[in-house]
């Protein structure tokens, strides 16, 4: 199975372009308004709306709507708008809370999980199989008001002990420096590793994605 990756926290047409013309597997847009990634539904909705005319189960791409806690509300209005392919949960949700959501909106979920220490993969055991995808991000260093994107990594030598029914995205700090040492990750060993989710790593600054960088970590991954 070719390996999955996520680019995430996209809110241009030249930086969604360049993700789907690279070979990205997924496409992140961020709803959390403490992000400088964060977009509105109806713009998540114009960048995507060339994808809506092909069949999700034919085309490469998927697109993914990135939450935080967000209420039923909220999530109506982006699946409204967005028509994603996927939910993907950064915050607090619960397994039942997974549940409910991939029954109301019929849509596969992402559950986001903390990760600093060895003692964090007991998540993983936890949500292992509620959802359809793990994403192992890192811990935001303190006083960061932001689940992901904080540009930070957890040791991934960790991932040598863990087992997990569900795929699992490798997230956190990934960037043009390391995507080499984190590709090692994917498909070894009974990690369960299927892919790489980059956000801040192929930055400019904060939010503003750099077309080349995307470019250059896309063919790093192939």
């Amino acid at each position: 199975m070719k390996q999955k990756i996520k680019i995430c926290g996209l809110s241009t047409p030249e930086a969604v372009e360049a993700a789907v013309s690279g070979g990205a597997t997924h496409l992140g847009f961020i709803f959390f308004e403490k992000s400088p990634r964060n977009v509105s539904a109806q713009t998540a909705g114009i960048l995507t709306g060339s994808l809506h005319s092909q069949n999700p189960s034919s085309r490469a791409v998927q697109t993914v709507a990135v939450t935080v806690d967000a209420s039923d509300q909220d999530l109506d209005h982006i699946v409204e708008h967005m028509r994603p392919d996927m939910l993907q949960l950064h915050g607090s949700e619960s397994v039942q809370r997974i549940i409910e959501l991939k029954a109301r909106h019929q849509l596969p979920v992402i559950k986001a999980l903390a990760i600093r220490e060895p003692a964090d993969l007991e998540k993983v055991r936890t949500y292992d199989e509620a959802s359809d995808l793990l994403l192992l991000d890192a811990k935001p260093p303190k006083g960061s008001e932001l689940p992901g994107g904080n540009g930070v990594r957890f040791d991934w030598s960790v991932l040598k002990t863990l087992k997990s029914k569900t795929p699992i995205l490798l997230s956190g700090g990934i960037d043009l420096n390391n995507v080499n040492e984190a590709m090692d990750y994917v498909g070894s060993g009974e990690n369960s590793v299927i892919g790489l989710d980059v956000s801040s790593g192929v930055e400019s600054a904060p939010g503003a994605k750099d077309i080349s960088k995307i470019e250059m970590f896309l063919a790093a991954c192939q």
